[in-house]
């Protein structure tokens, strides 16, 4: 499975940006796909995710009711839509995939490149 990120970029607060994760190769063995960030000078952190096949999500609590995770199956890609962005919302953004469908913040075996946004207050 190869996993490609994109639509990162520069906004300001309250602005707003569509990422998108487009999975390739042997993409029906995925169940699950997240979305993970790292701030400079932070550890990687887990920002959503959800179920390929129902659809259920999860968030850490400082994106909830800004960000959604959204997968369109006939295009195999999963969205992160980033509304009301704030300067601490500032990292290099990743997608990961894997076969597994449970705990949808644990491990995840593919990953894809980063994709950078940057927000200024």
């Amino acid at each position: 499975v190869q996993l490609q990120a994109s639509g990162g970029g520069s906004v300001q607060a309250g602005g707003s940006l569509r990422l998108s994760c487009l999975a390739s190769g042997r993409t029906s063995g995925i169940n699950k796909m997240a979305w993970f960030r790292r701030a400079p000078g932070k550890e990687r952190e887990f920002v959503a995710a959800i179920r390929w096949g129902t659809g259920s999500t999860d968030y850490v609590n400082s994106v909830k009711g800004r960000f959604t995770i959204s997968r369109d199956s006939a295009k195999n890609t999963v969205y992160l839509q980033m509304n009301n962005l704030k300067p601490d919302d500032t990292a290099v953004y990743y997608c990961a995939a894997d076969p597994t469908e449970y705990l949808l913040r644990g491990s995840y075996v593919y990953w894809g490149q980063g994709t950078l946004v940057t927000v200024s207050s």
